[in-house]
């Protein structure tokens, strides 16, 4: 007679099952967590411009303009735009460590993508960098707010390329002096002092070196905050007029400040 085969009761069929699945599922868990998903490895996206501002607000300053120094005693503070120039920043370089002065250099983007080695010596210098937008467009105030924050942004951008990441960078001045309470709102948020200036001489104009001289004398004051150039065409004029006006103002008892 043919021996009869016992089975295992159906509840011992289904513990084998329940249990070998389980043993799969834990062994398929942590796989994944020993090799994440391409979902999981692929790079975030860019912060929204909403998000980049709520990032910013706790290193916002106010929005009002800045046109004198932070102190009301006998100190200057002189500034120069529309840099780096490859020849004018250097020789204003020579004379401000020749007078143990320091100033605020205000730089255009694309100056900056062509001589970043002029950013890190005026940063090596000890001065102060100011964001100049990336191409000294005279009529930014006038675009959509967005289209400004990107223009204030890539100036930024190139200058911590050319300068390094630690290296701030405190003010924004708009090109032309041309402001708008959105500039003046995009720039605060993002950290930088909206500059402005109370001491003008039109060097830019090339009107001579006396002229630039003269205005620079007859308008100064204790906290005056001075705008020259060192970029944006030839400055020659600017150079030998600083070369003139900084024993001036050493004689005067003037000493040398950053404004704001």
């Amino acid at each position: 007679m043919r021996s009869q085969v016992l089975q295992p009761p159906y509840v011992y069929r289904w513990g084998v099952l329940i249990t070998a699945v389980v043993t799969v599922v834990v062994a398929v868990f942590l796989a994944l967590r020993a090799n994440p998903s391409a979902a999981e490895q692929a790079p975030k996206p860019p912060p929204t411009p909403a998000a980049t501002r709520a990032a910013t607000a706790a290193a916002a300053v106010p929005a009002d303009l800045v046109g004198q120094t932070a102190t009301t005693d006998r100190v200057v503070a002189l500034t120069f735009d529309d840099g780096p120039h490859p020849t004018h920043t250097r020789q204003v370089l020579n004379l401000l460590a020749e007078h143990h002065a320091v100033a605020t250099f205000c730089m255009v983007g694309a100056q900056v993508r062509r001589y970043p080695e002029l950013v890190r010596l005026v940063v090596d210098a000890g001065m102060r960098l100011c964001n100049h937008t990336v191409d000294h467009d005279e009529n930014l105030a006038r675009n959509a707010e967005p289209v400004i924050e990107r223009k204030v942004l890539d100036a930024s951008a190139d200058l911590r390329a050319a300068a390094g990441d630690d290296v701030p960078i405190g003010y924004f001045r708009a090109p032309g002096g041309n402001w708008s309470d959105p500039l003046r709102r995009v720039v605060a948020e993002h950290g930088m002092k909206p500059l402005s200036w109370s001491v003008d001489p039109h060097d830019w104009s090339r009107p001579g070196v006396a002229r630039i001289v003269a205005v620079v004398k007859q308008n100064v004051r204790p906290g005056s905050v001075v705008l020259l150039h060192d970029g944006g065409g030839r400055r020659d004029q600017t150079v030998q007029a600083l070369r003139e006006l900084l024993p001036w103002f050493v004689a005067q008892g003037y000493r040398f400040a950053f404004p704001g």
